[in-house]
């Protein structure tokens, strides 16, 4: 989920934690836990700071580590035990189980989008990705604001939340459904998938889908229960040459190999270098993919640049390759 959600969550079982009787009983244990509640909804994403290293690192590490079973572990220990500091008087086993279980549910929430977690490591580095929660849904957050809201007017915040998790698990279920339908008339139209992959909206009934067959990739988007296929790709194997050799070891197409399950190749050959491109076919938007990685290899097969990332335009790409003539 988005950080604002995630935060909002954090706020939420705070106000869950009230109904345990000994929170109740002691203001400094609720404020102690409201901190623990709020750094530990927050906590598996402060890996977003390799961002500022660069976007390889960021995309080979971004809900990798801290989103596993180790770190879970971690997490609720390394909050609570840092703020039990600054108020010893408190039960630390309160303290440590609100913030486990607010470390749990960012971890937990995050399975659901397209996007994903390694959240089984060290068991599997494999990506979960269930997607039919968009990474932020207006939906959940609007409840939570409102649940926020009714507390700061005075309702019983335990109960408010309470109801509040019961509404959103029942959406959790509806969107599950929603997705096995459009995953059902998928199958009904293509007898041999290997792979779907879905990409819920901000729009309720506006699904993105890529689909994976044995011969050919499609792309296409879910409306109303209406599946509509909008581009096909050929499904190609990468080629053993040496150009490819190399760019799949440079590290920006090397950590977007690792990420992307779904997504297409192309090589073109320039005057005085070869660029590989390859494109996720998961997040379409606007007849655009904006999701890539590109390299760019000179005719004495030395790699002069690289990007990975989010790109809207291919005169901002072009920009992330180059400065000026020389590239980056």
């Amino acid at each position: 989920m988005d950080t604002g959600t995630h935060i909002a969550m954090g706020v939420a079982l705070a106000g869950l934690s009230t109904l345990d009787p000994v929170v109740q009983n002691d203001p400094t244990l609720f404020n102690a836990i409201l901190v623990g509640t709020i750094v530990g909804s927050h906590a598996p994403d402060f890996d977003t700071v390799l961002k500022l290293k660069n976007n390889a690192t960021y995309l080979r590490h971004h809900r990798g580590i801290t989103h596993s079973v180790p770190a879970i572990l971690l997490w609720g220990v390394v909050i609570s035990s840092i703020i039990h500091m600054f108020v010893p008087q408190v039960s630390f086993w309160h303290l440590w189980a609100w913030t486990f279980i607010a470390v749990i549910l960012h971890v937990f929430v995050d399975i659901f989008n397209a996007y994903g977690t390694q959240a089984y490591r060290p068991f599997t580095n494999r990506w979960i990705a269930h997607g039919f929660i968009n990474t932020f849904d207006p939906y959940i957050f609007t409840l939570h604001l409102a649940g926020i809201g009714a507390w700061l007017l005075g309702a019983n915040p335990g109960y408010v939340f309470l109801i509040i998790y019961a509404v959103i698990l029942l959406y959790y279920i509806k969107r599950y459904l929603d997705k096995k339908e459009i995953v059902k008339k998928i199958h009904d139209h293509f007898p041999d998938v290997e792979q779907i992959a879905t990409s819920p909206t901000l729009k309720q009934n506006y699904w993105r889908v890529a689909i994976t067959t044995s011969e050919k990739f499609y792309v296409g988007i879910v409306e109303n229960g209406h599946i509509d296929i909008v581009d096909e790709f050929n499904k190609i194997p990468l080629p053993d040459t040496p150009i490819m050799d190399i760019a799949i070891k440079d590290k920006n197409i090397a950590a977007f190999l690792s990420f992307s399950p779904v997504y297409r190749w192309e090589i073109n050959m320039f005057d005085d270098y070869t660029e590989v491109r390859f494109v996720d076919l998961r997040y379409r938007s606007k007849d655009y993919y904006p999701f890539v990685a590109v390299v760019q290899i000179d005719n004495d097969h030395n790699i002069i640049s690289s990007y990975t990332g989010w790109i809207f335009s291919e005169h901002k790409l072009q920009n992330k390759l180059y400065v000026g003539d020389n590239p980056i």
